[in-house]
């Protein structure tokens, strides 16, 4: 049997870069995952920062999604296709609207996520004289759209 070996912890307990094991629940200070003293963070540039943002926020203005949905309900004859393409203008979306002869509204909006799931929210509940009582939506990968359209019905 191996004798028992007593480590010398004071030199820890004194120095600035504790190495106290980051699992350790009784840690008086969050270090990283490199174990080192909070104070002792590599730097990073102002200026790698602000390329970072910039890259991340051209990246994020060219991600477009695009979605065509199904509307059921009473949504003909009550101004459905109109108050879609209003909507669909005010937030900045691609896309059309159309009726169709089973009497459901079909659409396809193309633009910024945001703002297209803010358009597929509107259409859940639609205008004041509608009623809607199904709403499916669908991935659209066909090509892209340009401006908004009311299309005749199919």
């Amino acid at each position: 049997m191996a004798p028992i070996q007593h480590l010398n912890i004071s030199r820890f307990l004194h120095s600035p870069t504790r190495s106290i094991p980051f699992s350790c629940p009784r840690n008086p200070l969050r270090y990283n995952h490199l174990n080192t003293h909070p104070l002792q963070q590599p730097r990073i540039s102002f200026n790698r920062i602000m390329m970072s943002q910039s890259d991340s926020a051209a990246a994020s203005q060219d991600i477009t999604k695009s979605v065509r949905c199904v509307i059921k309900g009473r949504v003909q004859g009550v101004f459905y296709r109109d108050w879609t393409v209003q909507n669909a203008t005010q937030l900045e979306l691609n896309g059309w609207v159309r009726n169709r002869r089973d009497g459901s509204v079909e659409a396809l909006f193309s633009g910024k996520p945001e703002n297209v799931d803010e358009m597929l929210r509107r259409c859940r509940h639609g205008p004041p004289d509608s009623i809607v009582t199904g709403f499916k939506e669908f991935p659209w990968a066909e090509g892209p759209v340009t401006g908004f359209e009311r299309k005749p019905t199919i």
